[in-house]
């Protein structure tokens, strides 16, 4: 199953893929590259509404964007939380003065965020968080750990979900807040070093005694059911996204198994063309349920599904690569740094492709009690 396109979306194309034509090669930092976007109105377009600067496109438009940004292998994105997350939550469950205040910031690519969610005892068990937030007077005193928070680094913003009730249990008493990281020595961002050498998560430490917040989404003690909106979000056109990248991926890996001889094996050839096959249920999966509800358990499938895939993918390159996967691209026992190439990083960063983000685990145990009924997991 694909979509149709028509007139209106083939004239998008080519608007979008000259704007990215004539960008891309211009682009400099992420956040230069973020307030460039949103200066021209690319930023919010599948946004449910309009106003603050942002285009308007239908799911159509929004997948030829998708198409033509991973074609033109523009920059990674840095405000896609804050676009394909916060922005749909806020409109969603926010107040007026809550839109006024962060959509207009957001689609300009002025204000980056982050998203407070897992925390060390509490990762994909997202019910099982223990950060406080204790009101005084209209503001939020917080305090706890996050941890695994991508760019938390760069984030200007913070949505974090806290207990507002010392009381209360599992996903009752939970609250959504907006924090701003700008508040020296009350919020500590340390970057967690994984083992591709990079740091792209980091633990985020906040200080009751002079963090705060101002901002709560929802109303204090409805944080759970903002929190389970926001994450049917990370579903839909950026999945697409994400497998656009993925079919680079594969692609690369399939040249060289060709080049090297190696896909002269029967064994490996038929583990590329499962690769491959996987990808396209993957894509029609997407499209299929752009655009609806898809059911309780729609995330929980497209998480299985990718997850495993991409893992599958990075070991495949390492098997393609065969004895060479163990060396690096430099002489790692001289004063060179720590490097390694695409499809080491590729194998090395998927090993937690099933764990972060819910794992396998927890998503099977969502589509077994809310998909299936099941009896639910004693805790």
């Amino acid at each position: 199953m694909d979509f149709e396109f028509g007139p209106a979306d083939d004239a998008f194309r080519a608007d979008a893929r000259a704007w990215l034509n004539a960008h891309v090669t211009r682009a400099t930092t992420p956040r230069t590259w973020e307030r460039r976007l949103g200066r021209d109105g690319w930023i919010g377009i599948g946004w449910a509404e309009a106003g603050y600067g942002n285009r308007q496109a239908g799911l159509t438009q929004q997948v030829v964007w998708a198409e033509e940004y991973a074609r033109a292998a523009a920059p990674a994105r840095v405000g896609h939380i804050g676009e394909n997350l916060l922005a749909p939550t806020l409109i969603a469950h926010g107040t007026a003065e809550q839109k006024a205040r962060f959509l207009p910031a957001i689609a300009r690519g002025e204000e980056l965020w982050c998203q407070g969610y897992s925390e060390p005892n509490a990762g994909s068990d997202l019910a099982a968080v223990r950060t406080m937030a204790v009101r005084d007077g209209n503001v939020y005193r917080i305090s706890g750990q996050k941890i695994w928070t991508s760019l938390a680094r760069d984030a200007d913003w913070c949505f974090v979900l806290a207990r507002t009730d010392e009381q209360s249990r599992r996903h009752h008493g939970l609250s959504f807040l907006l924090v701003p990281m700008d508040q020296p020595g009350s919020i500590d961002v340390r970057p967690i070093r994984q083992m591709t050498g990079t740091s792209e998560f980091n633990e985020v430490f906040l200080d009751g005694a002079e963090a705060r917040a101002e901002h709560l989404v929802g109303g204090e003690g409805n944080g759970w059911g903002v929190a389970m909106g926001l994450l049917e979000f990370e579903r839909g056109v950026s999945t697409l996204v994400q497998q656009i990248g993925f079919a680079e991926e594969l692609g690369r890996v399939i040249r060289l198994a060709v080049e090297s001889g190696a896909a002269d094996d029967p064994v490996l050839r038929d583990r590329l063309v499962r690769q491959w096959a996987e990808l396209r249920t993957m894509r029609w999966n997407a499209l299929r349920t752009l655009g609806s509800s898809g059911g309780p358990g729609a995330p929980s499938v497209a998480k299985l599904l990718w997850g495993g895939w991409h893992q599958r993918l990075g070991e495949l390159a390492m098997t393609v690569r065969g004895a060479s996967a163990a060396a690096g691209p430099y002489d790692w026992s001289g004063e060179s740094p720590y490097e390694l190439d695409a499809l080491q990083r590729l194998f090395l960063f998927s090993r937690a492709d099933t764990i972060y983000g819910g794992s396998d685990e927890i998503q099977r145990n969502i589509i077994a009690e809310r998909v299936l009924g099941l009896p639910r997991e004693p805790r």
